[in-house]
């Protein structure tokens, strides 16, 4: 739902729900949006994050029917579709996902004809007005950039399709936007590594120079089309598990012009002191279907983990005081689990930011683990569920623009 007061547009990702085919996708979306608008937008059009798997996005573009009845049931239900989460290409429930969800990367030509196919798409069925974002992957998992050459193709992909975004415009008259999303261990991991490959690669001569021969335009436009069609997604999740600063993350992205294309509310695990007790209880969210990117920080010194597991096995090793941040979202409204906690405090300054001066126009919730949570933390039912971290990241926003 729009927020009004230039606070952007709310909803929560479809990811949470079955989605790895357009059929279990339309399924999900004629099951829960409904409901959900039902409970949080009863009086006013919602907005709709939509999943689109690479087996999606194959079965739309080959059915024009299947195109018309989603546009369809979108003005049917009073709904608008304004973002595409375009992150995992393949299946991502019911099986083993883990470092797989990042391929194809983008120096594969696959994920560079998918994402422009669902900018297609979404030129098509997207309501007048709506200037739409695809979240997709932060390049590639970082152990499979092997040097320079990977990250010029990475780098040049990703101009094709903002090369294809602007002539998109230029053709239909709909804006349609790439938004990249930074994530623990990935080529573009922490705030400052992405304004690095923003500055050296994008915005560089190079890459202007690129962009305005791959779209055949003035360097002059290829500049401006830098940013008007390329920039990130801001998960607070992942820059918590960086241990970074809301506040000055997000200022460092406006300091270098890089656009925040979705501002994304999800929070992490959280144990300030790692005890046996919290590592009894953490058990319950290890060897999931998902990575668990683990980083620690001990003596001032900051140490990285694949999966929860290994940190586990590494405290087992060589006890001590530590603290870990582990990525796995865990709802949005909790801020105490018990032993540890959450680092629901993220999300809560970087809304105060928005609030004060607003970063994006797309805001999300992302918390996707339903499947995988421990039956403790799921109160009520999925539609339960999502309807209150709605509530509340609405309720902490509105409450933060008003004592501005």
């Amino acid at each position: 739902m729009d927020l009004k007061g230039g606070l952007g547009h709310l909803s929560y990702s479809t990811l949470v729900h079955p989605g790895d085919t357009w059929a279990e996708m339309r399924e999900s979306m004629s099951t829960y949006l409904p409901e959900v608008k039902k409970r949080f937008s009863p009086d006013a059009p919602f907005g709709v994050s939509l999943r689109l798997s690479g087996a999606s996005v194959e079965t739309l573009m080959g059915d024009p029917g299947e195109r018309a009845e989603l546009a369809k049931f979108l003005d049917q239900q009073d709904m608008y579709l304004y973002t595409v989460n375009a992150f995992p290409y393949g299946p991502f429930k019911g099986q083993r996902v883990k470092e797989q969800v990042y391929e194809p990367d983008w120096a594969d030509e696959r994920r560079v004809r998918y994402t422009m196919d669902i900018a297609d798409i979404l030129a098509e069925v997207c309501a007048e007005g709506v200037e739409p974002s695809i979240q997709s992957a932060p390049l590639a998992f970082a152990a499979n950039v092997s040097g320079p050459d990977y990250v010029e193709t990475l780098t040049r992909n990703t101009l094709r399709v903002v090369a294809h975004l602007f002539h998109l415009e230029q053709r239909t008259g709909r804006r349609v936007k790439l938004a990249l999303e930074p994530e623990p261990f990935c080529y573009l991991e922490t705030t400052d590594e992405t304004v690095t490959w923003f500055t050296d690669h994008v915005y560089s001569a190079a890459g202007i120079e690129l962009l305005s021969e791959l779209a055949d335009i003035p360097l002059a436009e290829s500049i401006g089309a830098l940013r008007r069609y390329l920039g990130v997604v801001f998960d607070i999740c992942h820059q918590s598990v960086a241990f970074e600063n809301m506040t000055e993350s997000l200022a460092k992205l406006e300091a270098a012009g890089i656009p925040v294309f979705k501002l994304q509310e999800a929070s992490a695990l959280w144990v300030p002191e790692v005890t046996e007790e919290a590592i009894a209880e953490l058990g319950r969210f290890t060897d999931t279907i998902y990575l668990s990117q683990t980083s620690e920080v001990r003596d001032g010194v900051l140490t990285r983990y694949l999966n929860l597991e290994d940190a586990i096995a590494a405290y087992r090793a060589d006890p001590g005081p530590r603290e870990w941040r582990t990525h796995f979202h865990v709802p949005v409204f909790l801020d105490d689990l018990g032993p540890f906690r959450t680092t629901r405090f993220g999300v809560q300054e970087a809304l105060l930011v928005h609030a004060a001066k607003p970063q994006s126009t797309h805001l999300e919730i992302e918390t996707y683990t339903w499947d995988v949570l421990p039956d403790h933390l799921k109160t009520g039912d999925i539609i339960d569920y999502v309807v209150r971290e709605l509530e509340f990241v609405r309720d902490t926003l509105l409450g933060a623009a008003e004592h501005q």
